[in-house]
């Protein structure tokens, strides 16, 4: 059952790469973050049974051997989308699902707050609820590099190496919603990093 649904992941992941293009051609208003799970993220999450992936505007792939190793990082790609209420990527959701027992939960249009150092979503179990699923440990000190093209009137604010945690309280939340067993995921798990871009017009 799990090979099957790799080989139709990896399949979705691949018809979806195709439309990612337009993504190099950003206007002012627009963002594209890159996201990477940090290494054992997946290899926990796998030996529970349960895959990490993308939705909608968006692409994952594995970056080692295999989901299972303990190197191994999930990479996000979260295309260029509207710049509203910080960056919000509508469309696109991060998806832990459990292959035992067909439970997933959804983490809806991800919004990267950079100012309050979160990144919250909307959770269709938990009633369509807002909530702050990642904390952006090192927001504080974080300082974009910032590039001005003239001729095109465009300005391209970068942040690279964001920390990302889980938020307190999370971790317990995953486990119950996928039927794990408490404990399963430690609580503020660190989980990745993050390079976020926005665009804006250069005045």
């Amino acid at each position: 059952m799990r090979k099957i649904f790799l080989s139709i992941a990896t399949v979705i992941t691949l018809v979806l790469s195709s439309n990612v293009a337009y993504a190099d051609a950003a206007k002012p208003g627009q963002s594209m973050t890159h996201m990477k799970t940090s290494p054992g993220v997946a290899s926990t999450l796998e030996a529970a049974g349960v895959i990490l992936y993308v939705q909608g505007g968006a692409t994952s792939a594995v970056i080692g051997e295999n989901v299972s190793a303990a190197t191994s990082q999930v990479v996000f790609h979260i295309p260029v989308t509207a710049n509203k209420a910080g960056v919000q990527h509508t469309g696109s959701n991060i998806i832990f699902f459990n292959t035992a027992n067909n439970q997933y939960l959804t983490l809806k249009n991800p919004v990267i707050d950079l100012a309050k150092g979160v990144v919250s979503a909307t959770v269709p179990q938990a009633g369509d609820a807002k909530v702050d699923i990642l904390t952006i440990a090192n927001a504080s000190t974080g300082k974009p590099k910032i590039t001005n093209d003239k001729k095109a009137k465009q300005r391209t604010t970068a942040y690279t190496g964001s920390t990302l945690v889980l938020a307190p309280g999370v971790a317990a939340t995953i486990a119950s919603v996928l039927g794990l067993p408490a404990g399963s995921l430690p609580d503020g798990l660190a989980f990745g990093t993050a390079d976020v871009t926005l665009y804006s017009k250069l005045k």
